[in-house]
């Protein structure tokens, strides 16, 4: 009985060190009105395990997914998703000219550590997640923002590995807030008046 006892605390002694080595977390988010619509701010933390910093440095890029989505609570019906957005960032080692890039779309930056990159991962400013042509209802809507690593995205003996694997995975919980959207008005077309001939 002993036994089971102690080998019980051990493996979820094993699960909890896993766990911890690989989870991110949401230390912030906000969403604001600018002119375009509606943009997130969010900082997050985490550390690449050992593995997953071999993996990178190897020449392997890692994708991370940032995901925004907004709701609106209905108590009479399901509740209504009023915006689902994914930012993707791909970061990369360059062996030739020994940097990191970090990349998101066409915009790519260059860093001559991880350290550097990641600290501009984990910092996702003025993401535009609403459009200003979108229309809400006036009422409080419920935003969630998380991060994680797309190991959908790794070659597939990774992908493999990561099934029984917490050293390949990395992912936060949602992060939760209340946001009540400022409609931006639409932008007001001035028209010089034509001067007479």
């Amino acid at each position: 009985m002993r036994r089971i006892a102690h080998l019980t605390a051990l493996l979820l002694a094993i699960a909890a060190f896993g766990a911890l080595a690989s989870e991110a977390e949401v230390r912030a988010a906000s969403v604001e009105a600018v002119e375009d619509g509606l943009v997130l701010n969010a900082d997050f933390e985490f550390a690449l395990s050992q593995r997953l910093e071999e993996v990178v440095a190897s020449g392997v890029p890692l994708y991370f997914r940032v995901e925004f989505e907004m709701t609106r609570p209905r108590w009479y019906w399901f509740d209504e998703k009023a915006v689902a957005g994914v930012l993707q960032l791909r970061l990369s080692y360059h062996a030739l000219s020994r940097s990191y890039r970090l990349s998101s779309g066409l915009l790519q930056q260059n860093f001559a550590t991880l350290e550097e990159a990641l600290n501009v991962l984990k910092r996702v400013r003025n993401w535009l997640v609403v459009d200003r042509t979108v229309t809400f209802a006036d009422s409080d809507y419920e935003a969630a923002v998380r991060l994680r690593l797309d190991t959908g995205m790794l070659p597939k003996p990774f992908q493999l590995s990561a099934l029984t694997s917490r050293e390949l995975q990395l992912e936060s919980a949602w992060k939760r807030f209340t946001v009540r959207p400022r409609q931006v008005p639409a932008p007001v077309e001035s028209r010089n008046p034509q001067g007479g001939r």
